[in-house]
């Protein structure tokens, strides 16, 4: 079943938004010197250093210190700011995860910030006339720059320039909440029409006890109304609800498809049409109907793909550098800089 361009793209967003919750203050090493020459960091001593000058957008023109000018329109002041990813992304940072988390879960954060702007600036035209990204959470990644402290500068300094990198190419730099024990490819967890990205992976989510019960599990109650409204709105049009079960689970056990009144409808489209902080994930433990309603219970928040937070947060207090955290969850990458 084919997940619509719309959905994907609002899936995306929404998981990206407000995801973290408060952590523990950790001081781990750094990265290397941020102001080294571009390279990676995370290859063999023999390796020759790769070329990194194609995961740089063009189309983006260079400050003084030669890292990418971003036209970000700011939704608050509704208008154009010119800024330096490096000057854009502790805002980012701020507003996907809390600033007293685990350093190295911080960074491996920003990496995939950086990443993220860098795709999508390449990818992807702003829904903002003028602007290479927004700080709207409906294209984009959440944006807080009331929230940002020092820890939240420090991460972003100490993985300066630092991006994925997937065979010469920049990877979608996807991540969710809590992956409820396994990560998801990104078939199973977006539904994702395209052919298997080689660096998703399904994988320990590696979250511990510290992680809030609300993000470990979930239940969850809607009306037959409410369910007939998102299974049309995922493409299965049902005049009356008879039945819910799941139909197709993946490889980490979540549903990639529901039957709903003998219809099958792609669970990760019907969970962001009924609402993806109701229904928090795919990845169901009960699916019943009762007294009129539909009641769920499952595991996790999120989609499950790329990177979990609270797993981030689990390994950094584990001693795990950003660069051993990222490795974890996406396969077939190096972590490259790509300027100074």
């Amino acid at each position: 079943m084919k997940y619509r361009r719309g959905m994907l793209m609002l899936a995306l967003c929404l998981l990206l938004s407000g995801c973290a919750a408060q952590g523990a203050v950790r001081d781990d090493p750094a990265l290397p010197n941020p102001r080294s020459t571009p390279q990676s960091t995370h290859r063999g001593a023999q390796e020759k250093p790769r070329d990194v000058s194609a995961l740089v957008p063009e189309k983006l023109g260079k400050g003084e210190d030669g890292v990418p000018v971003l036209k970000v329109y700011d939704v608050k002041a509704e208008k154009i700011e010119r800024l330096s990813v490096e000057e854009y992304l502790p805002a980012v940072l701020a507003g996907e995860m809390a600033g007293d988390w685990p350093m190295e879960a911080l960074k491996a954060q920003a990496i995939l910030a950086r990443t993220f702007v860098l795709q999508f600036v390449s990818q992807k035209e702003s829904m903002y006339e003028g602007a290479d990204i927004s700080t709207d959470i409906r294209e984009a990644q959440a944006y807080n720059a009331e929230a940002v402290n020092d820890r939240i500068r420090q991460a972003v300094k100490e993985t300066r320039g630092l991006v994925l990198n997937a065979g010469g190419e920049l990877p979608y730099a996807w991540f969710h909440a809590h992956s409820g024990g396994l990560t998801a490819r990104a078939k199973e967890g977006l539904d994702y029409e395209k052919e298997e990205p080689g660096y998703t992976q399904c994988v320990k989510g590696m979250e511990n006890d510290e992680a809030p019960e609300e993000a470990a599990r979930w239940e969850a109650a809607f009306t037959a109304e409410e369910v007939l409204a998102a299974a049309a709105d995922a493409g299965a049009k049902v005049d009356k609800l008879t039945g819910i079960s799941i139909g197709e689970r993946g490889e980490s056990g979540r549903a990639k498809t529901l039957m709903i009144s003998g219809r099958e409808v792609s669970a990760p489209a019907f969970r962001i049409a009924i609402g993806s902080t109701k229904m928090r994930s795919c990845l169901l433990e009960s699916l019943r109907v009762e007294d009129g309603q539909v009641h769920m219970r499952g595991r996790g928040y999120g989609h499950g793909v790329g990177m979990s937070q609270w797993g981030a947060y689990a390994m950094a207090k584990e001693g795990k550098t950003a660069q051993e955290i990222v490795m974890h969850y996406f396969a077939g990458v190096a972590i490259d800089r790509v300027w100074e």
